[in-house]
């Protein structure tokens, strides 16, 4: 199946596809390997956090402020 004939599927046959093609690489996931700035952004993340610099929220705030954001 090209990229043309996708983009013109319902997203209901997009979405069936991604669930299948994830569920195909993460059966292997010793194969899958993390790019090394993903460690890095990880232990900034950390960092900010114990720094008190990040806000936790509930998912529930979180998706709110995210969907705000979208508007």
């Amino acid at each position: 199946m090209s990229i043309a004939e996708l983009r013109n599927l319902p997203r209901s046959e997009k979405l069936k596809i991604i669930e299948a093609l994830w569920e195909d690489l993460s059966s292997d996931s010793d194969a899958l390997e993390s790019p090394v700035w993903h460690a890095a952004e990880l232990d900034s993340t950390v960092r900010d956090f114990e720094e008190g610099k990040i806000e936790v929220l509930e998912w529930d705030d979180a998706k709110r402020q995210l969907l705000d954001k979208r508007r």
